[in-house]
């Protein structure tokens, strides 16, 4: 967090409608550096359409979004890229066919200096270096760079895409259902590797169906319904039962007030 409680990224009064359909109304949200921020709800509740109106896949119809304390406008995904913001999407979006090396500087190759820059010859031994460095920092467990991506694991799948999110140097991922689909021992890597994401400082935003994965890394909690705030929740002070509530909007885990973070306090709703 900013010396001055300042978020990385803050979303207020979003709105985004799709036809009749209000998918966003007037959504307040936001992360910190060093913080994960669990994004729940049932499918239709808004979580996708918040996650891509961040990415500049939707431009929302209304509200202001800022980064680093300063507005901005993202009318494209290489808007989010360039203020620092990565995005992993569900279906990891990576090539079967090409090694761990290849998968990370895919479209961000690197050539060769002096005569192999003319013949745009790659330099396959300083991006082999860069994604040792990167997999080595984030402890990531691949069994060889040079394994075809088509041949790992889920786990492994869902890290190296993570990483290659890294490698512009961001300082918020939006990671999309990390865990979906992933057995137990998978998930365990899976949760380390958005712990380590947490170390560096960034802020992390985790999208998920599972409220188990979700209550073992998030520090907080943020609850969509129908497009809008459901409740809003410190990790460690809330209960699963709360956030169900809060998610169907059955019982008390509605009452937001009772259960949002400091940062939220007089926020409306």
């Amino acid at each position: 967090m900013a010396a001055d409680g300042t978020p990385l990224l803050e979303l207020e009064g979003v709105s985004k409608r799709f036809g009749p359909v209000q998918a966003l109304d007037r959504v307040d949200f936001a992360v910190h550096a060093g913080e994960v921020v669990g994004l729940v709800g049932d499918n239709g509740a808004g979580k996708s359409t918040l996650v891509k109106a961040i990415a500049g896949i939707h431009s929302p119809d209304q509200g202001t979004i800022r980064f680093e304390g300063e507005e901005v406008r993202i009318k494209g995904p290489q808007d989010a890229t360039d203020l620092g913001i990565a995005t992993v999407y569900q279906d990891l979006a990576l090539c079967d066919n090409l090694d761990v090396v290849a998968n990370l500087f895919l479209g961000r190759e690197q050539v060769s200096a002096g005569p192999g820059q003319v013949s745009r010859q790659l330099d396959e031994v300083k991006m082999e270096h860069e994604t040792a460095d990167l997999l080595s920092n984030l402890a990531v467990t691949i069994p060889s760079l040079r394994s075809e991506v088509g041949t790992l694991s889920g786990g492994q799948r869902q890290q190296v895409a993570v990483a290659r999110s890294l490698l512009g140097d961001p300082k918020v991922v939006l990671l999309d259902e990390p865990t979906a689909a992933l057995g137990v021992p998978q998930t365990k890597q899976v949760l380390e590797l958005i712990r380590r994401l947490r170390e560096r400082d960034l802020g992390v935003v985790v999208i998920s169906h599972n409220l188990v994965d979700v209550f073992a890394v998030a520090d907080r909690i943020f609850v969509l319904r129908l497009g809008r705030t459901a409740g809003e929740f410190k990790a460690e002070e809330t209960t699963e039962e709360h956030v169900v509530g809060a998610i169907t909007g059955v019982g008390d885990g509605g009452d937001k007030n009772n259960h949002h973070s400091d940062e939220q306090e007089g926020e409306k709703p």
